[in-house]
């Protein structure tokens, strides 16, 4: 961390997750100044929860040397569902979290502007703004991991919904009465595009010993089965495993055509850490599903790309944006 300067006002980042917190302090032109990272520990309830944040954060302003009239807005990237009119996290599966008015707390306790978004929002703000999707007009962000998350920026904002966020991509049905989802529907494209669903069938393969190498290194215990096991497992001649999260990826690439074919983003992010540990793999199956489903007047059109921030994009992006809005409301006044 570096010294913070005191000629300006500075931006507070956080991204909120299931097992880690990020604070990040920028300054003006939103330049990191500083960053503070510790475990969420939501089971210990939401009180508890929102205490840690708030200490987090107060932490942070001490290391850098700043004072709490310095700060001038604060937001952060919350697992939804969200009510981002009020700035309450509805309910938070992940954290066990209910009616949390976020918002109202953190205002309250830093006298500045505060808000709350979705946490894939966030990180896809962020790599509009600062990294792969920099100079878009409009970019599409997909992260395959448990789940399948998705955000868009359209002309410079965040697209959502009247009170909530929205691209719920992970929950679009690709599969007529197929696999029980988490959401409760049948056949959405988190049942055989998300790390999750292929790891379940990649332990199925390792038990039929089709995955020999995966075997050795995980077992079919799915808690072992992560993004880098995958990865090596593929580096080490497990064909199995690969065909598997082909097949995902190229799933995900035929829901993403058809995002295309609705929205025409200039660029599409792929992020997260299945992406990140197969970058190529995944780049090659999008292209390839694009090519072959994206209609004949938008081949070419869409720019498909790997996120540049990594674990930076949510509190980077969460920064920038309640400075956007900040900044907006000033305006109008």
């Amino acid at each position: 961390m570096i010294a913070a300067s005191h000629d300006d006002g500075y931006w507070l980042g956080f991204d909120l997750g299931g097992t880690k917190m990020h604070a990040g302090l920028f300054d003006r032109k939103l330049q990191p100044v500083g960053h503070r990272r510790k475990k969420t520990r939501g089971h210990e309830g939401a009180d508890a929860g929102v205490e840690r944040i708030c200490n987090s954060i107060e932490k942070l302003l001490v290391e850098l040397d700043v004072s709490v009239s310095q700060l001038r807005g604060i937001a952060v990237g919350c697992p939804g569902p969200l009510d981002l009119d009020k700035g309450i996290i509805v309910e938070s599966p992940n954290l066990g979290w209910k009616n949390v008015p976020l918002k109202d707390i953190l205002e309250k306790r830093f006298g500045c502007e505060a808000t709350i978004l979705n946490d894939v929002d966030a990180g896809v703000y962020g790599e509009h703004r600062f990294g792969a999707g920099s100079g878009a007009r409009t970019t599409l962000g997909v992260f395959p991991g448990t789940g399948i998350g998705a955000g868009l920026v359209y002309e410079g904002r965040i697209y959502r919904g009247r009170k909530s966020s929205c691209l719920e991509l992970g929950h679009i049905p690709v599969v007529p009465n197929g696999a029980m989802c988490g959401c409760g529907r049948r056949g959405c494209l988190e049942t055989v595009a998300s790390r999750l669903s292929m790891s379940a069938e990649i332990a199925k393969a390792a038990y039929r010993g089709q995955a020999p190498h995966l075997m050795r290194v995980a077992g079919t215990d799915l808690a072992n089965i992560r993004s880098g096991t995958l990865a090596e497992a593929i580096s080490d001649g497990d064909t199995m495993v690969e065909k598997i999260v082909r097949d995902g990826a190229h799933h995900l690439g035929v829901a993403i055509a058809g995002t295309v074919n609705l929205l025409l983003p200039d660029v599409i992010v792929l992020g997260g850490g299945l992406v990140e540990a197969l970058p190529k793999l995944f780049l090659e199956e999008v292209q390839n599903a694009l090519g072959s489903h994206v209609m004949p007047a938008y081949e070419g059109a869409v720019e498909v790309k790997v996120a540049k921030l990594g674990d930076d994009a949510g509190a980077l992006g969460a920064a920038a944006w309640i400075r956007h809005l900040v900044e907006e409301k000033t305006a109008k006044n």
